[in-house]
């Protein structure tokens, strides 16, 4: 692996444990089409859709044709799934002396990686006549679980199959269980001026009595995918070995764990996790000041069909300012666009 902000890490042939696919540069793919029918079952079938008037639930299946698979290709993630679905859904009235049972169906023709989840169709049919209400009604509170469903079932697709095709490099080590863990501290989110240089001031977490001069950087991005799935990206080991082409020493994603990534370049330690909303922590480059840390707030903010990320970064050398900047918009940013294709569309 390249040392931050050195070369680029994908033309650089790395000495592997197993002797193959050097810096995963050759295809590499696995089948995910069993595995998808089996989670697809067990993600839609049972799932109740109901309201003041009615209750439903899909009971079964009946059509679930496609395939599915996961590709490496120069230590990017590929994965590529179509599937046209059709189920059977049973439903009555909630309460009165009518217990009439009502019968239909949903069809899902274009859950593809060719189309986000708000572009899938889901189409719904009735069996009895003057039954109007109830199919309006899985229509209307149907529709959402079952599109949520379907984007739960790429991301999980996304999360399984990402496992063992960045392949291990010479410095990486066995994987850690990842957690994550709320906290009731509070953080201040004012995000302060831009890009200003403070002050001359003495590192409080710095042995040497050594002045130097730290800045205040803010950098953002949009990704098209939800924000839940963003803020996986940075919480699950697996995804974050998949957009750090497996260069993970440490990550204990948990308040008080540390991490250890791009072969022992970026170190440091959480301080709060606040599920799908921030991530804190202390986090330093391998060359600044002995024992000088700055602290990190990544900030996920839902837009229309993206999310934005925001990094406010307080501490920073100023010697090391640009290259802190170009490090967070090409090894994470670029990168977790490429490897899991957040630049493209929304899944």
């Amino acid at each position: 692996m390249a040392e931050w902000g050195k070369g680029d890490p994908r033309w650089i042939v790395e000495e592997r444990p197993d002797a193959t696919n050097p810096n995963n540069w050759h295809w590499k793919e696995k089948n995910a089409t069993q595995w998808s029918k089996d989670k697809l079952n067990e993600l839609l079938i049972g799932l109740k859709v109901e309201d003041e008037q009615f209750i439903c639930e899909v009971k079964e299946l009946k059509r679930c044709d496609g395939e599915a698979s996961a590709n490496n290709r120069k230590a990017k993630l590929v994965f590529l799934y179509e599937w046209h679905i059709e189920g059977k859904w049973e439903g009555s009235i909630r309460t009165g002396e009518n217990r009439t049972k009502f019968e239909g169906g949903f069809e899902v023709p274009n859950l593809s990686d060719e189309n986000g989840i708000h572009e899938v169709n889901i189409t719904f049919s009735v069996e009895k006549s003057k039954a109007d209400k109830i199919k309006e009604m899985m229509k209307i509170k149907g529709e959402p679980l079952i599109r949520e469903k379907l984007g739960e079932y790429v991301r999980l697709l996304k999360e399984e199959f990402s496992q063992g095709l960045i392949l291990p490099t010479k410095n990486s080590s066995t994987s850690t269980n990842t957690k994550v863990a709320s906290s009731s501290s509070s953080i201040n989110t004012n995000t302060g001026t831009t890009s200003k240089p403070s002050s001359t001031s003495q590192s409080s977490s710095t042995t040497k009595s050594t002045s130097f001069e730290t800045r205040e950087l803010r950098v953002e991005d949009t990704f098209k995918c939800p924000r839940s799935e963003l803020f996986q990206t940075f919480t699950d080991i697996n995804m974050v070995k998949a957009f750090t082409q497996n260069s993970v020493s440490q990550y204990d994603c948990q308040q008080g764990g540390k991490f250890s990534l791009f072969g022992d370049n970026i170190t440091g330690s959480f301080l709060d996790i606040i599920p799908y909303d921030r991530i804190d922590m202390l986090w330093r480059f391998k060359s600044w000041p002995a024992e000088h840390y700055s602290h990190v707030s990544l900030i996920f903010e839902e837009d229309i069909e993206q999310t934005k990320l925001i990094v406010q970064q307080t501490g920073v050398p100023t010697q090391f300012y640009d290259n802190t900047i170009e490090g967070w918009r090409r090894f994470y940013f670029e990168s977790i666009k490429s490897t899991f294709g957040y630049a493209a569309r929304l899944f």
